[in-house]
């Protein structure tokens, strides 16, 4: 008698029958797809750096190159023969698995604190590039949802897809962005400062957002309604800072844990959280970067750097697992010419929206314009932060594959667009400041230009 086929792997979570395989096959297809994943992503991330470009934007790239788009296209039985369907599980399974420590890191380094003398200049920027992009994005939802439907989305869009449209063009990539920040040599800058500091604030507004539209979603299989979710979900919160938070803190603080089990406490209390808000109707991240914000630093204020370092080396070895399974779901052959163009036009209001509402802030609180430029141009970055939210909207039937597609493409080409930008405004501020030095004296200006002449720690 025929045992019953395992559900291998076809997408992100799509799951079709087939025929089974014997356990040590799949391992050996497992253990070999892992050392192409990580050989390959990091390959492409070591040379993108050498192309001055950030190195998650070489590992995204070599994900989608070994999908089913480009691999499958141009070979489908090398595709078939490196990922058997059957592989599909385990792969997810690490997937996620690096996308839980990686987003506890970032949420244990998330501080607001940093905002300092800057906070108004941050807050006001944040707002501004949440709130444009946003308004944008869900209005243009609305307005071409003719345009979409031909993309496979419903022809009524629900409430939870038009505001998971404005949040797909606010997001801005707090990791990606600092790397770039620390690469240019902006950490200590007031465009670097402000620039970090409204990101982090902008990401808490658009993660709570994220979530709204989740629970609103009605995704995956719940007995209760969203309301109810709701209710358990700020239970679920308060829990972790009112009683998660303190018992962690005397656990950190008051005992002598080696490292090693402090580790494993710690993402396990991470994996648990994530867990929980994927039972509740969210998505493993917000338990990820909860769990993270909950843990308690050091006395002091402090990150503790034994802590951090190896979550940090384990989320970077494991991520191109997670951009490998992304990409399996990036159907170049679903756009056509329609697509293509969606694609252009989403770009092209991505980087607008983004770059002018955050230099335009930026400008009216009192930074001078070229810093107000610079800031901009940084906030217009986006790369794994949009990807992991576009996958949780995936995930959660807010997008149709083809309109999935396109915006994993404008994550990718407005985080490339980044450091050339970035580079257009050094050089346009280094021209003006040698044309003022070489203007003769009694050319210039009779009232000195305060804002443009004022040193980069200016308050």
């Amino acid at each position: 008698m025929r045992r019953p086929s395992l559900r291998p792997y076809d997408g992100l979570d799509n799951w079709t029958q087939g025929d089974t395989v014997s356990p040590d096959a799949m391992v050996m297809h497992f253990v070999g797809a892992s050392a192409l994943i990580l050989v390959a992503a990091h390959a492409a991330g070591w040379l993108a750096r050498l192309l001055k470009q950030p190195y998650i934007v070489g590992q995204l790239t070599a994900g989608i190159a070994l999908g089913p788009s480009l691999l499958g296209s141009v070979s489908p039985d090398a595709y078939r023969a490196l990922f058997p369907s059957e592989i599909g599980p385990a792969l997810t399974g690490f997937a996620q698995f690096s996308l839980v420590v990686f987003l506890f890191a970032v949420g244990y380094e998330l501080d607001l604190k940093i905002l300092g003398a800057r906070a108004r200049t941050a807050v006001t920027v944040a707002l501004a590039a949440f709130v444009v992009p946003m308004a944008v994005g869900s209005g243009c939802a609305v307005l071409f949802r003719d345009q979409l439907h031909q993309l496979g989305m419903p022809r009524d869009l629900s409430p939870a897809m038009v505001v998971f449209a404005g949040v797909a063009l606010s997001i801005t990539a707090v990791p990606v962005l600092t790397a770039i920040v620390r690469e240019n040599n902006l950490s200590r800058t007031v465009p670097g400062i402000v620039a970090v500091s409204a990101a982090g604030l902008l990401d808490v507004v658009g993660w709570t957002v994220l979530a709204g539209a989740l629970l609103d979603s009605g995704s995956g299989d719940h007995a209760i309604g969203w309301q109810a979710r709701v209710l358990i979900t700020v239970g679920f919160v308060a829990a972790m800072i009112l009683v998660a938070r303190p018992l962690l803190r005397r656990l950190l603080w008051h005992t002598r844990m080696e490292p090693s089990l402090r580790m494993a406490l710690l993402i396990g209390f991470a994996l648990g959280s994530a867990w929980v808000t994927q039972s509740i109707g969210l998505h493993v991240i917000f338990g990820a970067l909860l769990a993270g914000a909950v843990v308690p630093r050091e006395k002091g204020g402090t990150l503790d750097p034994d802590l951090l370092r190896p979550l940090n080396d384990v989320g970077s070895l494991l991520l191109p697992f997670f951009f490998v399974v992304s990409g399996q779901s990036v159907a170049l052959d679903s756009m056509g010419s329609l697509g293509w163009v969606v694609l252009l036009v989403v770009t092209v209001l991505a980087v607008v929206t983004k770059i002018g509402s955050s230099t335009l802030a930026a400008g009216l609180t009192g930074l001078d314009r070229h810093d107000a430029r610079t800031v901009g141009v940084l906030m217009s970055t986006r790369g794994l932060t949009e990807l992991i939210a576009l996958n949780a909207g995936f995930q959660a039937g807010l997008l149709s594959k083809p309109l999935y597609t396109v915006l994993v493409f404008m994550a990718l080409a407005t985080t490339l667009f980044t450091q050339p930008l970035l580079s257009l405004v050094r050089r346009q501020t280094e021209r003006e400041q040698r044309r003022v030095r070489d203007e003769p004296a009694a050319a210039r200006p009779a009232v000195p230009q305060v804002q443009d002449g004022a040193p980069a720690d200016a308050g």
